[in-house]
């Protein structure tokens, strides 16, 4: 029998029975597997570095100085310990009005550091640009600095150069090619300057008002057991949730570039949109596909059946030639995904510094299943139907009904490739919202298009031209092929509406540009006696209105008289929010860019504490109208009634607060201020003119961090846009498989119609209508579905705003109508051609 399917498996592929097939599986399973292996690498190249982008076993990050009693438990238990403080501020250079300054990194860091992997400095700005250097075990001496090689061009010094970081200059002995816990493979913003601890103190950079991140290193001395750190952990986890202490964190891979690991994780789920809308496009080719081999060898099977081939005999034939073509099409997409990862990590090349581990199975296991899985759910169903094809269909051509167990194995099928989505795509939300919008998809397309038929009867009079009636009564005589060709049409078309239009908002959500006057340049740790000096020199530099906002650092203890706690918040970015210090300001005005959504803007009574909170983080940590917050402000305690609920523009570049308090409550709260301005590009010095003038201020490019992170999102565009090209092979393949699926029927029609006397411009005008009806039909449904999807999407996924466009809906009925004539004229123009008695010969 094996060598009976064999016979079968090869006459079929050369009659092109099997072709469509295959490529449907080749595409589903490649689309899967180049998401798979590229995310797979990148997940192993995280886990391999996560010791050394930490450069410890376990990091601890406070706010304040580490307290001596934890090194102490960590040295008793044998453990090692490096310490880094970390904190933005201006390195200058150069003298008098030559002189330039840059925002950077400052970092000192003791002894021993990193504990884990290997800094590499070297003298040469191109070796250092390209990551290459000696690995060192030491630390900057005492004196001097080491740099990142771009602020040698930015502040156009050199090695040996002198560099003025507060009130000490450090001379530039090194160039840092690599720094095993900046950040991982990502890019940094600001350049990194790093020092000894030593020479910290007397830079005077570090006082009450600085932004800085204390971190102490801890590492076990065997690699290999960290058993040690595990009990560490253990212990230092219950001083804290026992000392209920804020500020302080465990640092992990995951929080250690938040802003950019968003965006890749972002970007990733997206890939796993593309993956997985191709794998559901491909799933529905494949059972068209199937379906029409089904209706193709209904006559052979009834032939088999007559030569004495049993019921079990004809199945596993079957059933044979489609694993074989199951394995072959899983394979090759397989191989093809393989080669697609390659080009997925090129062009994102930029942002992995680091060799990633070579590729694991894993992925290629995942699609072998999926494409045996796609058979099993799709394509096995219509087979079984041929094991109960009647010996008489050979004399009476008539079709059985399908059997409870070919049903029962659509569901099981159905169920368990639905399984493997999930597992594919690692994001249950994702998986269910794109899975749920095509089941729901299914079912209202298909009852819209039944409804819709039972409307078209009532129109067959509407006009009087015979085409029209023609094409009516097509569509009528054929109620489950119609049904099925505007449900397969629906979804092929709102996969890819879906992907162009949430595409199109993802990609201008992420590269949504500042307008042209917003604010580049931020200025913070203003005191308040340079007020007025700095308010001045804006002036001078023609700053339009320049304004100065009270910034004031507090400390969220509690909510309605309760204390927050470890335990506070069930969610993991609430208790962040909570833990950290938050930048209040005060104000009379609502500030411009912010909008009141809920309440009334304080009025500033004395002896009333009034608070304004952005709408955001009122969501995320609970907090509703009438809640009083209570601040410490550096042993200022505020209690503040919430009076009013802000929305604020954050794309406006302006200075933004989460909170706002009344001034009167704020009278004696210990204040800097910060500003946030506009400069074209010939006014680049000011930035330098006021921290030669005010060296304790920080000033903050935007333009440049905006520029950068651009770059970025550019490149992982690019990655999405060429994944995109599997789904709208996807798409191809089910909007030619539901075109074609009734081509068979029609030929034999048309041959008729033409025998009775139907002329080949009254058929031609038939066909034209009757895809327009169903194409029109299928475009409207599948922009209505696309325009569903993408907003639960966008709101419960990927977190930006959606904004309802009425040209998809026109998009979807012009390309649905163009695809149902172009496909329709191709399957069925050598009808129109050839003789009526040739048509339905070969019929």
């Amino acid at each position: 029998m094996f060598v009976q399917a064999l016979r079968m498996t090869a006459r079929d592929w050369r009659a092109g029975e099997l072709r469509f097939l295959l490529v449907a599986l080749i595409v589903a399973v490649a689309a899967l597997t180049s998401v798979g292996f590229f995310t797979d690498r990148m997940r192993a190249g995280m886990d391999r570095d996560a010791h050394q982008l930490l450069g410890a076993d376990l990091l601890v990050k406070t706010d304040d100085p580490v307290p001596q009693a934890w090194r102490d438990e960590a040295t008793r238990r044998g453990l090692l310990l490096a310490d880094t403080v970390t904190f933005p501020s201006m390195a200058q250079a150069g003298e008098g009005d030559e002189s330039l300054a840059q925002l950077s990194s400052i970092k000192a860091v003791s002894k021993g550091y990193p504990l884990r992997g290997q800094m590499k400095i070297t003298t040469d700005p191109v070796a250092a640009s390209g990551a290459r250097g000696e690995p060192t075990r030491a630390v900057p001496a005492p004196g001097t600095v080491w740099v990142d090689p771009g602020l040698l061009a930015q502040l156009s010094t050199q090695v040996g150069g002198m560099l003025t970081l507060g009130n000490s200059q450090l001379r530039i002995a090194q160039l840092i090619a690599t720094e095993p816990d900046k950040g991982g493979s990502f890019a940094n913003f600001a350049p990194r300057v790093m020092l000894s601890t030593d020479d910290l103190k007397a830079t005077g950079l570090v006082d009450d008002f600085a932004r800085v991140d204390f971190r102490l290193q801890i590492a076990s001395t065997n690699r290999n057991d960290l058993a040690a750190i595990k009990a560490y952990e253990t212990w230092l986890r219950a001083q804290i949730k026992d000392g209920n202490l804020k500020g302080v964190r465990i640092e992990t891979l995951e929080n250690g570039r938040p802003e950019m690991r968003a965006t890749l994780d972002r970007a990733g789920l997206f890939l796993s949109l593309v993956g997985l809308l191709s794998a559901m496009l491909a799933a529905v080719a494949v059972a068209m596909a199937a379906r029409r081999f089904m209706g193709r060898h209904l006559d052979a099977c009834a032939m088999l059946r007559c030569l004495g081939l049993t019921q079990n005999q004809v199945t596993v034939m079957y059933v044979t030639e489609f694993a074989l073509v199951g394995l072959l099409g899983s394979v090759i997409g397989v191989l093809v995904g393989f080669g697609a990862h390659f080009v997925l990590l090129e062009l994102i090349a930029s942002l992995i510094r680091t060799e990633l581990p070579p590729v694991s199975l894993l992925p290629a296991l995942q699609g072998v299943a999926t494409g045996m899985l796609l058979l099993v759910g799709f394509a096995l169903p219509p087979i079984l139907q041929l094991r109960n094809v009647p010996h008489n269909r050979v004399i009476r051509r008539e079709a059985g009904t399908p059997q409870p167990a070919a049903l029962a194995t659509y569901g099981l099928g159905v169920g368990a490739f639905f399984l493997l989505l999930f597992w594919q795509a690692g994001d249950l939300t994702l998986a269910l919202i794109t899975a749920g919008g095509f089941l729901g998809g299914f079912a209202l397309f298909a009852l819209v298009a039944w409804l819709g038929l039972k409307l078209l009867r009532r129109m067959r009079n509407l006009f009087p031209q015979q085409a029209w009636r023609f094409a009516v009564t097509s569509l009528q005589r054929r109620p489950g092929a119609t049904v099925v060709q505007v449900v397969s049409l629906s979804l092929g078309l709102m996969a890819l509406l879906l992907l162009t239009v949430v595409r199109g908002d993802l990609m201008t959500a992420w590269q949504s540009a500042t307008p042209a006057d917003a604010p580049n340049r931020f200025v913070i740790n203003i005191l308040p006696e340079q007020t007025k000096g700095v308010e001045g020199q804006l002036v001078a530099a023609n700053v339009k209105e320049p304004v100065l906002f009270p910034m004031i650092r507090g400390r969220l203890t509690a909510i309605n008289g309760a204390a927050i706690k470890s335990d506070t918040f069930a969610d993991g970015e609430a208790r962040r929010l909570a833990n950290r210090e938050f930048n209040l300001s005060t104000t009379n005005a609502l500030p411009e860019g912010n909008e009141v959504v809920e309440g009334a803007w304080f009025k500033d009574a004395p002896g009333l504490a009034e608070a304004s909170v952005e709408k955001s983080i009122m969501e995320r940590l609970g907090l509703k109208l009438g809640d009083s917050l209570r601040f410490d402000m550096a042993g200022l305690m505020v209690d503040a009634k919430i009076t009013s609920v802000r929305k604020l523009e954050w794309g406006s570049m302006r200075a933004n607060f989460f909170v706002i308090i009344n001034p009167a409550a704020m009278a004696n709260a210990p204040t800097t201020y910060m500003t946030a301005f506009h400069v074209p590009a010939e006014g680049a010095n000011l930035g330098n003119a006021l921290t030669r003038a005010y060296p304790n201020l920080t000033v903050v490019d935007v333009s440049g961090i905006i520029r950068q992170l651009q770059d970025v999102l550019d490149q992982v565009v690019v990655a999405v846009e060429f994944l995109f090209l599997f789904t709208l092979a996807s798409g191809v393949l089910v909007l030619y498989a539901a075109l074609m699926g009734s081509t068979s029927e029609r030929t034999r029609e048309g041959g008729l119609l033409r025998a009775l006397g139907a002329t080949r411009q009254q058929l031609a005008r038939a066909q034209r209508i009757e895809f327009v009806l169903v194409g029109g039909l299928s475009g409207l449904l599948a922009a209505t579905g696309a325009a569903a999807l993408g907003w639960a999407l966008a709101t419960y996924q990927f977190k930006f705003p959606w904004t309802f466009a009425p040209s998809v809906w026109l998009a979807g009925l012009v390309v649905g109508i163009l695809c149902a004539i172009i496909g329709g004229w191709f399957g069925l123009r050598g009808v129109l051609r050839q003789p009526p008695l040739q048509t339905l010969r070969e019929a």
